[in-house]
């Protein structure tokens, strides 16, 4: 509500406030206190000579006695019983009260039932419907007022469509702000300098395309790319998101995007970026999104306004979606969406970059160096590594810090990807188990050809887990050969094996081991063409959605027999991973009764000093990497799909 309306409420408030005042002001005041009687007790008085008079209202009678009278169950001075009473007549009728009150000389006055008068009547039923119609009015003035003129009646403002404005003011990103992600910058470069100066590229007979699509996982900075392409550019820019366009009401939706690009259209040069574009983008006719009517409505307007009969070369319509597989053929043909621009993960000198970005309001310490730790931080994106600064901030204020240095990074980065240290009390028998598990993965780590460094081994609990074997690939990956594949496999069940070879029993603790190495060794067979028996052929058994990671129902395009070849395929893979694993505990046992007693006692151990506990036994290990390193948990990387 408006300050008009505000005032308008306050000054009705107040006349009912005085009302009541003035009423009670008016209200005639009892000079003497009353005395509620019983029937009976005014019966006696009554036979007692002791009314003087008394007025009958409806049920209810009220008078004066001829001396005052006392009760006993209210205290009062001697000096000061009542003189004036109420009492309330009987249901039944009581024929021989008048012949009483006369022949006791009493007064006897009737007040008359008050009726009110037929304007009181009619104010009494029309005051309701009078509040009502003016509340609508003052509600649906002010929301005229904040709709400004052509609004579309009371209700248009469901048809308007809610985007953020940013002009060059409001917007300060620019691609200086953005680290990495050169190639997606080259492209969006040539959007804005058509923006900037379009006879440029007119004089050619070149046109700007009409819609670019940003493509990438979760959390890769499309979005922020899109506000650094509004700042480059400099001219108006319309951000929404799609789940924004639907309404419960039918045909609101495309109303919003009619609104939507006639705004840009009036302020042309301009940009609209359409975030979440599958929320309304999907596929029509599938069924996916419960067959909304409303949503499909939605996406015909869009592709109306996209590419219709009313030409926009000046609008330029960005959108960013991380489930590209699920959007309409219409949206991504030439015409609409022209160009769809790739936001992967970053590599190590990318993360470099967008480490300097986040940390220039971070005081580091000299030790601090950002390159290691872009290197320790394989498969991180811009909002991961924003939040592993984050985090060793928090880590450094809390010790009252004034500088974060590296310690502070490595503990954060062990907190955001094992979790919170958690203080479980464990028994002997079940730390000692996870000490044997996890030396088992060390050992195995540590001797396996080909196997990412070793960098560190904890059997402190974190998160969901109670032990953590830490490896670092050495640089970042996009091949995997199946010999590394089998070392990652014989790693993945170093933990089982030991187990066994030590307790001659099985423990629940490899759970999470069996379910990677299943998954990976299914990939090997049914993507990857791996299995010698196979060949080269590949199922759509085990595909995971390309950025959900997240696996997709769909019926198999193969036999009862092949999916039995499949299943016999997978099995001797793992199966020749544990006999290597099996195989390197039995031959290294005392190497893992070292590791495990170790792990006991100090609970945490590094790179130098498992070489130096793998020494003593005379056990030499691989060459030291290239590179010092900080930490990657062994489960966190997990090989590309193909």
């Amino acid at each position: 509500m408006n300050r008009n309306l505000w005032w308008q409420a306050l000054a009705m408030l107040a006349v009912v406030v005085m009302f009541n005042y003035l009423f009670l002001l008016a209200k005639p005041q009892t000079p003497d206190p009353v005395a509620e009687l019983s029937y009976s007790r005014f019966r006696q008085e009554l036979s007692d000579h002791n009314i003087q008079e008394v007025t009958f209202a409806d049920q209810t009678v009220t008078g004066q006695f001829r001396e005052r009278i006392h009760l006993e169950e209210v205290q009062r001075a001697p000096d000061e019983g009542f003189l004036a009473f109420r009492t309330h007549l009987p249901p039944v009728a009581d024929p021989d009260l008048l012949n009483l009150l006369q022949a006791a000389k009493v007064v006897i006055r009737v007040t008359p039932e008050e009726k009110p008068s037929p304007w009181t009547t009619a104010l009494l039923y029309l005051l309701p419907w009078v509040m009502i119609i003016a509340v609508w009015w003052f509600v649906f003035r002010n929301l005229r007022t904040r709709q400004g003129p052509g609004s579309g009646g009371l209700m248009g403002g469901f048809a308007k469509s809610g985007a953020q404005l940013y002009t060059r003011e409001r917007s300060q990103v620019t691609f200086q702000d953005v680290a990495g992600l050169e190639e997606a910058k080259q492209e969006l470069m040539e959007i804005v300098e058509f923006l900037r100066n379009p006879k440029r590229f007119t004089r050619l007979g070149a046109k700007a395309p009409r819609g670019v699509l940003l493509v990438g996982p979760p959390g890769t900075g499309k979005t922020l790319m899109a506000r650094a392409v509004a700042g480059e550019a400099g001219v108006p820019f319309y951000s929404i998101s799609a789940s924004q366009f639907i309404e419960m009401f039918v045909g609101v939706g495309a109303s919003r995007v009619r609104d939507l690009f006639s705004n840009a259209k009036r302020n042309a040069p301009s940009i609209i970026f359409i975030d979440e574009l599958d929320a309304v983008g999907r596929s029509r006719g599938t069924g996916l999104g419960g067959g909304n009517d409303e949503r499909e409505q939605t996406l015909n307007q869009l592709l109306s306004e996209m590419d219709g009969f009313d030409p926009h070369d000046e609008v330029i319509v960005m959108s960013a979606t991380n489930r590209p597989d699920v959007l309409d053929p219409a949206l991504l043909r030439p015409g609409r969406f022209d160009r769809q621009v790739m936001v992967e993960r970053p590599d190590w000198r990318a993360r470099e970059a967008i480490l300097k970005v986040h940390t220039r309001k971070v005081p580091l310490a000299e030790d601090v160096d950002l390159r290691l730790v872009a290197r320790s931080t394989p498969g991180m994106c811009g909002a991961d590594l924003a939040n592993l600064v984050n985090e060793a901030a928090l880590i450094a204020a809390r010790e009252d810090a004034s500088l974060v240095n590296m310690a502070h990074l490595e503990r954060a980065q062990d907190r955001v990807l094992m979790g919170t240290e958690r203080k479980l009390m464990m028994s002997v028998e079940e730390k000692r188990i996870t000490a044997f598990h996890e030396a088992g993965h060390a050992l195995l780590a540590w001797l396996a050809p080909g196997a990412d460094p070793l960098h560190k081994v904890s059997i402190i609990p974190r998160g969901r887990a109670l032990g953590v074997t830490q490896q670092l690939p050495v640089d970042d990956r996009y091949h995997y050969s199946r010999s590394y594949l089998m070392t990652r496999l014989t790693v993945n069940l170093g933990g089982r094996a030991a187990e066994r070879a030590v307790f001659d029993d099985l423990s629940t603790g490899a759970q999470n081991d069996l379910k990677e190495t299943t998954e990976l060794a299914e990939k090997m067979v049914c993507q990857w063409g791996m299995s010698e028996r196979i060949g080269p052929m590949t199922f759509d058994r085990g595909e995971e959605h390309p950025f959900l990671g997240r696996k997709l129902a769909s019926d198999n395009s193969f036999s009862e027999h092949m999916a039995w070849i499949i299943d016999q395929e997978i099995e001797k893979i793992i199966k020749q991973a544990e006999g290597r694993a099996d195989q390197i505990i039995t031959e290294h046992r005392a190497a893992l009764d070292r590791l495990a007693d170790t792990l006991l006692e100090e609970e945490v151990m590094d790179r130098e000093r498992i070489k130096q506990v793998l020494a003593e036994v005379g056990l030499a290990g691989p060459p030291a990497p290239e590179r010092p390193s900080l930490g990657m948990e062994k489960a966190e990387v997990a090989p590309a799909g193909s």
